[in-house]
C-alpha cells in the first residue's frame, strides 16, 4: 500500500497544527460557530445529536495492521472503546471531546492517516472494490489510479469549495463491486476493440433526495488522460453547478438539466484546453504509484489442500462460513476472508477496540499486514492461505466476527440513524437488530439466499437504501418514526433504483413486513432464482399487492 513521502508527512502535520490553533480559538470564544463550522468540516468533524463525530479517511478502503491498531488505541483512549465503518470505506468516532480532536489527528498522522476532506463541499474519499488486487475477474488493479486521484484531489485549490460534496468510485473488475453508477463520477475499467485498457466514465449518479443512476459521458478514456479529463468534469460542474439551493447543487442535477449529451459536450470543450497538458499521466508516473501495490511474496500452493478439504467435509458450520464469508483469490491456495460486522445485537458496521487489535494481529499472522474496509461495512483479510482458514474461523468466532451471513438478509448496510445523527428522521439501529433477530435461523437465512438489505435513517441515504434489493428509509410522521420500504433496487454492473411498495410501517411492524415479503418470495420463486430475480420476473406491483394482502 502507499507510503507517505516527506511532503505528505509535512502537509498532514501542518494541517494538524493549523486545526489545533483553530480549535483553541473557537473554545476561547475568538471564533464564532459560523466561522468554525467550515474549518471543522474540512477536517472531518461534525456536531452530532449527543457529541462531536470525527470521520477519519481510509483511502480506497486500505488499512495496514499498524493503522488499525492506532484506530483501536484512539477508540480506547479518546472514545467509548468502539468505532463505526461507513459506506465510504471510512471510520467514524462518535464520542470524542472537541478539545482533544487535534490530539487524535496528531496520533493519526503518526501512522499516515488523517481526516482531511472527509466532509465539506470538496472531493471526498475515493472508493474502490474491497477485493482490488486479489480479485479473479480484475482487468486492471485500480489502486494506483485511486492513489493518483487522492493526491490530485487533496487540498486542490480549485475544487476546495464546490457547489456540493463530490464522490468518485473506481472499479477495475468485470463485476462492478464499487457502486460506480451511483457516484458523482464512476470510473469502470474496460478494454476497447484494440485490447487497450482504459476507463468508461460515468457521471451524474447519486442517491439522496433524488436518486439517479449515472450516465456514460465517455465510453473509453485512455488511462493517461485520467486527470485532465477529471479536471474538465470538475471545472464544468464548478462553473455551472447551482449554489442557490443545496438540494439541487449536486452534479446529477446539473447533468439532468443540461442533458448528458449537453454536459458531455461542455466537458469536451473544457478538455480541449487540458488534454495532453502537464497533468497527463506518463508511464513513469503510473509505474511509480503502481510500485506501492505490487503482490506480496505469495507461496506457491495448490488449491484445496487436504487439511482444508477434510475440515470442510467434517464440519458443516465451517463449510457454511467458507461459502458465505470467503472469496476466491487470484492466487491458488489463498482466499479472502470477510469478517462480518453484522452479528445480531451489534449495530451494523460497529467494531470494538479489542476486535480491531485482534484483526490487526490476524492480518500479520495469516497475511501480509494488510486489511480492507468494504463499503458494505465489513472488514476483509485479503490474503489468507486455505490451510489457515479453519484456525482463522475459530479465532473469528471468539471475537464475534464469524456470523456466516455475508450477502444474506442480515448483512444489513445501515447508517447510525437517529441514535447519533442530528439529521436523521428515525432510528435505524434497533430496527436493524429486530430484523436480524427475526431472521436469525441460519437454515432459513441460507434458504432465502442472496438478498441485499440497505437502511437509511433519512433522505441523505448514507445507508444506500435506494440500491438495496430491500431498502428501508426512516421517515418522520408528525413527530413519530415510521419506515418506508422499497423493493427492486440493486447495485453492480446493472444498478437499479428501488421503488416504494406502499404506505410506511410503524417500527414494531417492520420485521413482520419483512416476514411477509419473504413469504411471498418463497411462494413465487422459481428453481434457483434469487430474490431480486423473482421481484423482477413477477413485477413490483403484483409482488407488493401480495405483500400488503398478507400483511393486512
Amino acid at each position: 500500500m502507499y507510503r507517505y513521502d516527506e511532503v505528505d508527512h509535512r502537509i498532514v502535520r501542518e494541517r494538524v497544527e493549523q486545526f489545533r490553533d483553530q480549535t483553541q480559538r473557537f473554545l476561547a470564544g475568538q471564533l464564532s460557530e459560523d466561522e468554525f463550522r467550515p474549518l471543522r468540516l474540512m477536517n472531518g468533524l461534525y456536531v452530532q445529536r449527543h457529541a462531536p463525530m470525527l470521520r477519519v479517511a481510509i483511502p480506497y478502503g486500505h488499512l495496514a495492521s499498524r493503522q488499525l491498531r492506532k484506530l483501536a488505541h484512539i477508540a480506547r483512549t479518546y472514545d467509548k472503546n468502539y468505532a463505526h465503518f461507513t459506506t465510504r470505506q471510512n471510520i467514524q468516532f462518535n464520542w470524542p471531546e472537541l478539545a482533544r480532536v487535534p490530539d487524535i489527528l496528531a496520533e493519526l498522522a503518526e501512522v499516515e492517516m488523517h481526516a482531511i476532506q472527509t466532509s465539506g463541499n470538496c472531493v471526498r474519499n475515493t472508493t474502490t472494490d474491497a477485493f482490488a488486487g486479489v480479485a479473479q475477474d480484475e482487468l486492471l488493479d485500480p489502486r494506483a489510479y485511486c492513489e493518483i486521484i487522492r493526491q490530485w484531489s487533496t487540498l486542490h485549490p480549485e475544487f476546495a469549495f464546490l457547489p456540493r460534496k463530490f464522490k468518485i468510485a473506481v472499479s477495475g473488475s468485470v463485476e462492478d463491486r464499487a457502486a460506480t453508477q451511483v457516484h458523482d463520477i464512476g470510473l469502470h475499467v474496460v478494454r476497447n476493440e484494440a485490447g487497450e485498457v482504459g476507463f468508461k466514465v460515468i457521471v451524474g449518479g447519486g442517491l439522496g433526495r433524488t436518486p439517479i443512476v449515472g450516465e456514460v459521458v465517455k465510453e473509453f478514456l485512455p488511462t493517461r488522460h485520467l486527470l485532465t479529463y477529471l479536471d474538465a468534469v470538475l471545472r464544468v460542474y464548478n462553473r455551472f453547478g447551482r449554489r442557490d439551493n443545496k438540494y439541487k447543487a449536486r452534479i446529477k442535477i446539473l447533468v439532468k438539466a443540461m442533458t448528458v449529451e449537453g454536459f458531455a459536450a461542455k466537458v469536451e470543450d473544457e478538455w480541449l484546453h487540458l488534454k495532453d497538458g502537464p497533468s497527463t499521466l506518463r508511464d513513469v508516473d503510473v509505474a511509480h504509484y503502481a510500485s506501492f501495490f505490487t503482490d506480496p511474496d505469495y507461496e506457491q500452493l495448490s488449491a484445496n489442500p487436504p487439511e482444508f478439504s477434510s475440515k470442510l467435509a467434517e464440519e458443516p458450520a465451517f463449510a457454511r462460513w467458507v461459502e458465505r464469508n470467503t472469496r476466491p483469490h487470484k492466487q491458488a491456495g489463498y482466499r479472502s476472508v470477510v469478517l462480518s460486522l453484522k452479528k445480531t445485537g451489534v449495530p451494523p458496521g460497529d467494531i470494538t477496540a479489542e476486535q480491531m487489535d485482534a484483526a490487526a494481529d490476524w492480518a500479520d499472522r495469516f497475511g501480509y499486514g494488510e486489511l480492507r474496509v468494504a463499503h458494505e461495512q465489513n472488514l476483509i483479510l485479503p490474503d489468507v492461505r486455505e490451510r489457515d482458514l479453519y484456525e482463522v474461523w475459530q479465532l473469528a468466532k471468539s471475537q464475534g466476527f464469524a456470523t456466516p451471513n455475508i450477502g444474506l438478509l442480515t448483512d444489513i448496510i445501515c447508517c447510525p440513524g437517529g441514535d447519533f445523527c442530528s439529521l436523521a428522521n428515525a432510528r435505524s439501529i434497533p430496527v436493524a437488530e429486530a430484523i436480524q433477530t427475526r431472521f436469525e435461523d441460519l437454515d432459513y437465512l441460507f434458504d432465502l439466499g442472496d438478498i441485499d438489505c440497505n437502511f437509511s435513517g433519512c433522505m441523505n441515504a448514507c445507508g444506500h437504501h435506494h440500491i438495496g434489493n430491500i431498502g428501508i428509509l426512516g421517515v418522520d410522521k408528525n413527530g413519530e418514526e415510521w419506515y418506508q420500504i422499497t423493493l427492486g433496487g440493486s447495485q453492480g454492473s446493472h444498478t437499479t433504483i428501488g421503488k416504494v411498495i406502499g404506505p410506511s410501517f410503524a417500527q414494531a411492524d417492520v420485521p413482520l413486513a419483512f416476514e411477509k415479503i419473504m413469504t411471498v418470495y418463497l411462494e413465487q420463486r422459481a428453481a434457483g432464482e434469487r430474490f431480486i430475480e423473482t421481484v423482477r420476473r413477477i413485477g413490483l406491483d403484483p409482488f407488493k399487492e401480495r405483500v400488503y394482502a398478507k400483511h393486512h
